[in-house]
Formats: C-alpha cells, sequence, structure tokens
C-alpha cells in the first residue's frame, strides 16, 4: 500500500483479526441458537419442524433483522464518540438505543401474536400457519432480549472489548443444549418449549453481558449508570438508526422474496428446497465477512471520531484486502466441495445434484458478498446510513429482483436464474459502494466526525458534593 509502513499494514491487520474472530464467534454461537431449537423440533414431526421454520424465518424478517439495524445505529455514533475520547457518551447512545428497540419490540411483539393471521393471507398452509402463530407468541419475549443485547454488544464492540461476549454466548449455546432437550422433550411442551428455550437463553445472555457492563473495570469510563439524558435527541438516533434498519432489512427481504418466488416455479417442492439448503449455505459462509465488517466498522469509525483521517483510509484498504483474501478461499472450497454438499441435507440425488449444480453461482454470491459486506460496514463506521439505504433499495429492487424474475421464469432458468438475480444485485451494489469509498475524501469524513460528536456531546454528570467543573473555576 503506497505511502505507508509495512509496520502500520500489519498493526491495522492484527486490530482487525483481533475484532473479526470474536465477532464471527459471537454470530456463530447466536445463530447456532436457532439452528439447535429448530433441531429439536424436527425429532416432533414434519408439521412442528415445518412451522417452526416458518415462524423463525418470519420473525427473523419481521423482527430481529429491523432491531439488529437499528441497533447498527451505534456503530456510528458510540463508534465516532469513543475515538474522540467522550467515552461517557457511549452509555447514553446505549441507552437511548435500548429505549427505542424496546419501544419497538412492543409493536413487533404485538405483529408476531398475529403471525398464523398473517401467513394465512399470504396464503401459506392453515396447518403450518398455526404451528408457525404458535411457536412464534412464545418467541416474543425473546424479542426484547434481543434488542437491548444488540446494544450492549455494539456498546462493547466500539470499543474494541469483543471476548466477554465470545465466553457470554458460548457459555449459552452449550446451556442451549439441554434447557431444549428438557422443554422440548422431557416436558411435554413440545415445539413451545423450543421457543421458550430461544427466549431463556437470550435474556441468560443479556444478563451476562449486562453484568460484564455493570461491574468490569473496562467499562467504567464508558457506564456511569442511568441517566435521563438518554431520553434526549431521541430523533437524532432515528435519523440514523431508521436508514440503518433500512440497509440491512432491504437486503434480508430480497432473499425471502427469492424462497417465494422458488415455491412458484415448476417442481416447486425441489425448488423450495434447494433455496433453501442454498440460503442456509449463504448464512454459513456470511458469518466470516460479518466479522470482517464489523471489525472495519469498529476501526474507521474509531479513527474518524479521533480526527485520523489518515489510519481511516488504511483501515478500509486493509479490510478490503482481508475480505478479498477470504473471499478467493471461500469460493475455492465451495467448488471443491460442490458434489458432496447436498449429502449433508438430502439423500435424495436429484437434490444433491441440483446443489452441486447451484454451488459455483453461490461461490460467486458469497464472493461478491463478503465485498460489500465490508463495504457496508465502512458505511455504518462513517455514518453513510442514507446513501447505504439507497444503493441497497437500487441494487435489490431496481436490479436484482427484476432480473431473478426474468431469468427464471421468463428465461426459464428456474433456481439458478433466481440466485443469479442476486449475483446482479451483488454486483451492482460493490460498484456503487466502491465508488463512494474510492471518491471518499477521508479529511472531510473527519471533520463531520467531529461536528457530530459535538452535536451529540452531553457534559458527564458530575460526582456528588462537586458543583460545578475545576475548568470553570479556573
Amino acid at each position: 500500500m503506497r505511502g505507508v509502513s509495512k509496520q502500520k499494514v500489519v498493526e491495522e491487520m492484527k486490530k482487525q483479526l483481533w475484532l473479526a474472530g470474536p465477532l464471527f464467534t459471537v454470530g456463530m454461537l447466536q445463530y447456532s441458537m436457532q439452528v439447535i431449537s429448530v433441531m429439536f423440533v424436527g425429532h416432533l414431526g414434519e408439521l412442528p419442524l415445518s412451522g417452526a421454520s416458518l415462524a423463525t424465518s418470519f420473525a427473523s424478517v419481521t423482527g430481529f433483522n429491523l432491531l439488529m439495524g437499528m441497533a447498527s445505529a451505534l456503530d456510528t455514533l458510540c463508534g465516532q464518540s469513543f475515538g474522540a475520547g467522550q467515552h461517557h457518551m457511549l452509555g447514553i447512545h446505549m441507552q437511548r438505543a435500548t429505549f427505542v428497540l424496546s419501544f419497538v419490540s412492543v409493536f413487533l411483539g404485538i405483529m408476531l401474536a398475529f403471525t398464523k393471521q398473517i401467513l394465512v393471507a399470504m396464503h401459506q398452509q392453515v396447518a403450518i400457519a398455526e404451528e408457525a402463530g404458535v411457536y412464534a407468541l412464545y418467541m416474543i419475549p425473546s424479542l426484547f432480549a434481543y434488542g437491548i443485547f444488540q446494544c450492549l454488544l455494539k456498546f462493547l464492540q466500539t470499543q474494541n472489548i469483543v471476548f466477554p461476549m465470545v465466553l457470554s454466548s458460548a457459555v449459552v449455546a452449550l446451556l442451549h443444549i439441554p434447557l431444549c432437550w428438557v422443554l422440548v422433550i422431557k416436558s411435554g411442551l413440545g415445539s413451545k418449549g423450543a421457543a421458550i428455550a430461544n427466549t431463556v437463553s437470550y435474556w441468560i445472555n443479556l444478563l451476562l453481558v449486562g453484568l460484564y457492563v455493570k461491574f468490569s473495570s473496562s467499562c467504567a469510563k464508558s457506564w456511569t449508570g442511568f441517566s435521563k439524558k438518554a431520553l434526549q435527541n431521541i430523533s437524532e438516533f432515528l435519523k440514523i438508526s431508521i436508514p440503518s434498519a433500512c440497509m440491512l432489512c432491504l437486503k434480508a427481504w430480497a432473499f425471502e422474496l427469492m424462497v417465494l418466488l422458488s415455491g412458484l416455479l415448476p417442481n416447486p417442492q425441489l425448488e423450495t428446497s434447494v433455496s433453501s439448503i442454498c440460503l442456509n449455505t449463504f448464512a454459513i459462509a456470511w458469518m466470516i465477512p460479518f466479522g470482517l465488517s464489523s471489525a472495519a466498522c469498529t476501526r474507521v469509525s474509531n479513527e474518524l471520531g479521533a480526527s485520523n483521517p489518515q489510519a481511516a483510509s488504511l483501515a478500509v484498504r486493509v479490510a478490503l484486502v482481508l475480505v478479498l483474501a477470504e473471499g478467493i478461499i471461500m469460493v475455492l472450497l465451495m467448488i471443491l466441495l460442490r458434489k458432496i454438499w447436498g449429502n449433508l441435507y438430502s439423500s435424495e440425488t436429484q437434490v444433491i445434484n441440483y446443489v452441486a449444480a447451484m454451488m459455483p453461482i453461490l461461490a460467486i454470491c458469497s464472493f461478491l458478498d463478503g465485498s460489500q459486506s465490508v463495504l457496508s460496514g465502512v458505511a455504518r463506521g462513517s455514518g453513510w446510513q442514507k446513501i447505504g439505504a439507497i444503493v441497497n433499495l437500487g441494487s435489490f429492487y431496481f436490479v436484482g429482483v427484476p432480473s431473478a424474475v426474468v431469468l427464471g421464469f421468463v428465461l426459464h432458468m428456474k433456481g439458478k436464474g433466481l440466485w443469479l438475480g442476486i449475483v446482479s444485485a451483488f454486483t451492482v451494489q460493490v460498484m456503487l459502494f466502491g465508488v463512494i469509498t474510492i471518491r471518499t475524501s477521508w479529511e472531510k469524513e473527519a471533520n463531520k466526525a467531529a461536528m457530530r460528536v459535538q452535536n451529540s456531546r452531553i457534559p458527564p454528570e458530575l460526582p456528588q458534593g462537586d458543583p460545578f467543573p475545576i475548568s470553570e473555576v479556573n
């Protein structure tokens, strides 16, 4: 990298890998709890499994993704405040986000309570919709825990504190297995027990991380207790959190739309099964870029907050090099494993062969998604959420989905056509984010970050007995 010493590049690479590895692990552990619950339900029969799977997908699309997206506003706010040395503001931002997300969770919970009616209106089978409705009902309390946990995760992540979250998530994931066994199998609660197990595990994880924030010396400067000041400037938080949610949800909804479209193709049972396998494979492959994206986001926001534009620029370049290397390795693995990967999901020869034919397309999709994930992380760290939402809207709904419909239905490419539509969306997305990033003046972004931190700054509360700061006396 021109103009940068090898030592600085190596140091930046170490910092990002130090963040990316644990954040990838946390993502996998969180994802594993949903998978474990559905696996236990799978032993109860086909109907409970279909209901639990549909409810999990519906709750993710309408609730969990929205909460994760809104919490991503803290990538900008907490990250830049930490870089600027305004440590007490991290606690204020986190409390404000917690309040807003908890308020939003009330409405999301009401929507989940009507899961059955919504699914029936979407022409899903009544029996499966009823099963999904019951499962979703018992998942409602987990929404509140998930939203608050995401706020705490961003609060710690932007301070480069990641290993406590790995430890708590690992402990909870291990406890989740016997918990599911007791609530699903032994208690006779069936699929309801799996949903309750999810809720209990989410709340335990939240409690463990919350206790760490409360009592750890690492958070002494950033967590100074509850404050009414968190109820101020909510509109400023919403200006970032709503576009943040749009960035994530527009992408997630496009993938769910692909699954629905696959059910309209000839031989819908085969197409839907293969599409679900591809989506699951894609989700697993996405976890590594997710870690790199979060690491890049934290590094960029910290350096911009600290008014170090050159360091922020270096962080972007290092992140792109890392994700390109990861993408090449992932492409090679997918191509090498293409003929055996389907065996993990099915014993049907037709399904296995179809998955093998889809893997090269999935590999390209995964490679492009890795690049856009890191560029999206840079956008969040820089505060470009509005731009990111517009890019995602145009990429997926003006290019990706129409291309998928034409390729899949008009040109009769079926499932391959649908996923090639996603490839076209990622191609446009990477190009647009790439142009925006290349044309960015990091000096101007550092100035914008300084203004954002200054505008959101609230003086720290003074200890009792100290009526005014010493600096004001002088």
